[in-house]
């Protein structure tokens, strides 16, 4: 695990009672569950924040930002946007928060505060249904996003453990708690 010195702030955004929606929150808190992490990593669970975050981001060097995201192309396909493609990629918005993100880091530009680094690993959403729980072909893909997020890290210079024991999440827990319900 190396750590660089630098913040790194990790958020994941979305709207969990959404379906795929949420499949940013639902990346970063399997990321969280699968790895350990070195002091100057934070991890937050965003989910439909956005002014809200302005502190947090504005105190950070690095930001990371897993969500579900609009590009064209097709469902379930896992994106990368980064540093100044990020703006291109918010003049076509999915949701209400994206457009506080949006804001947000337009606000930190103007004040000279914005991260030296900005990503948004993102995967195009399958179903906005109002359910607690992804689709399976947003599960599907949720180890891949896993993946980019770490490859994200490691593009900045930190190197992840795996935890000894894999945790399930609180979203993934109430997620599998619904299905169960409604199957029965």
């Amino acid at each position: 695990m190396t750590d660089t010195g630098r913040s790194i702030l990790i958020i994941g955004m979305g709207n969990v009672l959404m379906q795929d929606e949420g499949v940013g929150v639902r990346a970063v808190e399997e990321l969280e569950n699968r790895y350990v992490f070195p002091g100057n990593v934070a991890v937050i669970d965003g989910g439909t924040a956005g002014m809200e975050l302005f502190e947090p981001i504005r105190n950070c060097d690095q930001l990371i930002v897993a969500d579900a995201v609009n590009t064209g192309n097709p469902y379930g396909s896992l994106v990368r946007i980064a540093n100044n493609d990020v703006p291109a990629f918010f003049q076509t918005k999915l949701s209400n928060h994206q457009l506080g993100l949006s804001d947000l880091l337009a606000l930190l530009t103007l004040k000279n505060e914005v991260p030296e680094h900005v990503a948004i690993i993102g995967m195009v959403p399958h179903s906005l249904e109002n359910k607690l729980g992804l689709t399976p072909e947003a599960t599907a893909g949720l180890a891949a996003m896993v993946e980019m997020l770490v490859a994200e890290l490691a593009n900045i210079g930190i190197d992840l453990q795996e935890r000894e024991e894999r945790r399930i999440g609180h979203w993934r827990r109430e997620a599998e708690r619904e299905n169960a319900v409604s199957c029965a």
